[in-house]
């Protein structure tokens, strides 16, 4: 057992640690935070085989891997069945660590430190003149209910995992054709339902076989379970937050549940929202969803990329592409053989920010401005707006891909490009891959390999998309560039 002081010391260098965190701009924090964690992964993956001996890939791939898992883009410059077991437990433990639940939670738990080390100030101050004495009650309750909240939101990323798990696995069990998928290629049925469960929740889409979930997309049941995880694990998770958070009020009768409901600006979390809020929130993913689900059936229910589905199956399978739309990325079609219309309305749905609500009342309007102010303090003051730096990437991923531009321009078409951006900065990992077939000029030791299309750029093109991923995956502190510049 350690002595009084020893104990006495760890304490002030941690407290002392966390005053100084608390004064940093949360924007470097978690900045440095994924940049870190990129790194380590990138030094994992490369000192661990492949699954293939054969396959050598470059530091700028393993890194792009690494950074893509770890900001949940699942944006690929490799064959995922390439990678060894080894490696995959890697991009798992990055997905895990990077996904938006997890980082909440990390908010969280940070807060509440930062806030007991402010509230036991006062508190001391407090006793001194001993007038305070409600006042520390108040804040009494108040620690608790960030104690409180932050189980709740463990909770919910440890049952988010745990039945996707479950689940996922038991489906493979009882559809035996299903199972026989990954029996063929080799892949352990339960790593793969822990993998994809990961991936699924957190919202990244990297799945462990070449062709993403093209390879299931008659396996409806199995979809279904995914695009619920994919709802819960983001677009949905602040309005499932907040009812888990009202059933335990009704379940428990604990005060502090009540508190949470009530006084959710002092929480400074920014998934907590008033109930009103988040069943716009709701209301509106339903919305876009079906906004998404009109236009591709419209114009593809009798394509060849549906060709070989039910009716059923078709429905289902198109509702997890427009739920991937959204931040996840896994995909049951080739997106190069979607309309084009389709193709401008997913990078649009890229694009904005996962909380994007349609809100009627206006005083629903007034609170979210509210909040806004309280978090400008927290963003940078940025001269751009975001569309304004995703000009900025895809001009200058042209001037790094303009000789394939110039060579092969139906591959690298701007559009394409535009997507893989897009893609990229809304951490989605949507892609319309490479083709031989559409080169203009033939090139017989053309290979197509099943992995996104920027495997085929360059090693600086790699690198621009890299940044455009780190800049995505902390956007939401800088969507408020811009607003000092006027159109008149």
């Amino acid at each position: 057992m350690p002595p009084p002081s020893t104990v006495m010391d760890i304490t002030f260098h941690r407290n002392s640690l966390i005053h100084l965190l608390s004064q940093v701009n949360p924007f470097w924090i978690q900045f440095f935070y994924f940049l870190s964690s990129s790194i380590t992964g990138f030094l994992l993956l490369k000192l661990l085989p492949t699954r293939d001996a054969t396959s050598r890939p470059t530091n700028v791939d393993l890194l792009f891997m690494s950074v893509s898992a770890n900001t949940v883009s699942s944006m690929d410059t490799m064959e995922m069945e390439v990678l060894s077991n080894y490696q995959l437990a890697v991009l798992t433990l990055l997905m895990v660590i990077g996904g938006e639940v997890f980082i909440s939670m990390l908010s969280v738990h940070f807060t509440k430190i930062n806030s007991q080390m402010s509230d036991s100030a006062l508190d001391a101050a407090g006793m001194e003149l001993a007038t305070l004495s409600d006042q520390s009650r108040s804040l009494d309750l108040k620690f608790s209910s960030r104690k409180h909240l932050f189980f709740v939101v463990l909770g919910y990323l440890l049952v988010g995992h745990v039945a996707g798990f479950l689940l996922i696995l038991v489906y493979l069990r009882l559809v035996p054709e299903a199972g026989a998928v990954l029996e063929r290629k080799g892949i352990n049925a339960s790593q793969f339902s822990i993998f994809i469960t990961v991936s699924t929740f957190a919202n990244c889409g990297f799945v462990p076989t070449n062709e993403n979930m093209v390879v299931f997309r008659t396996y409806s049941g199995l979809l279904l379970i995914l695009t619920v995880q994919v709802l819960v694990g983001n677009t949905l998770y602040a309005s499932c937050l907040w009812g888990v958070i009202w059933l335990l009020k009704k379940l428990t009768k604990q005060r502090e549940y009540d508190y949470l409901l009530s006084n959710y600006g002092e929480m400074e979390c920014n998934h907590l929202l008033p109930g009103s809020h988040a069943l716009y929130l709701a209301l509106t993913v339903a919305g876009l969803v079906l906004a998404q689900f009109g236009l591709f059936c419209c114009m593809e229910w009798t394509s060849e990329i549906l060709s070989g589905l039910s009716t059923y199956q078709k429905v289902v399978g198109v509702v997890f592409q427009c739920v991937n739309s959204r931040y996840a990325g896994e995909t049951i079609v080739d997106l190069s053989a979607v309309a084009p219309a389709i193709l401008v309305l997913f990078v649009v749905m890229m694009y904005i920010p996962p909380y994007t609500c349609f809100l009627p009342r206006k005083g629903d309007k007034q609170l979210l401005r509210g909040r806004e102010r309280s978090r400008k303090k927290q963003g940078l003051s940025l001269i751009f707006s975001p569309l304004s730096y995703i000009a900025i990437f895809t001009i200058i991923a042209c001037i790094t891909e303009r000789r394939q531009i110039s060579e092969d321009p139906i591959n690298f078409s701007v559009l394409n490009i535009v997507v893989e951006v897009v893609s990229a900065y809304g951490t989605v990992g949507f892609t319309t891959g490479y083709s031989c077939k559409r080169q203009v000029k033939a090139d017989v030791h053309c290979k197509d390999v099943s992995a996104g299309f920027s495997a085929k750029w360059s090693s600086k093109g790699k690198l621009v998309l890299i940044v455009v991923m780190l800049f995505g995956r902390l956007k939401r502190f800088s969507m408020r560039g811009g607003k000092h510049w006027k159109f008149m």
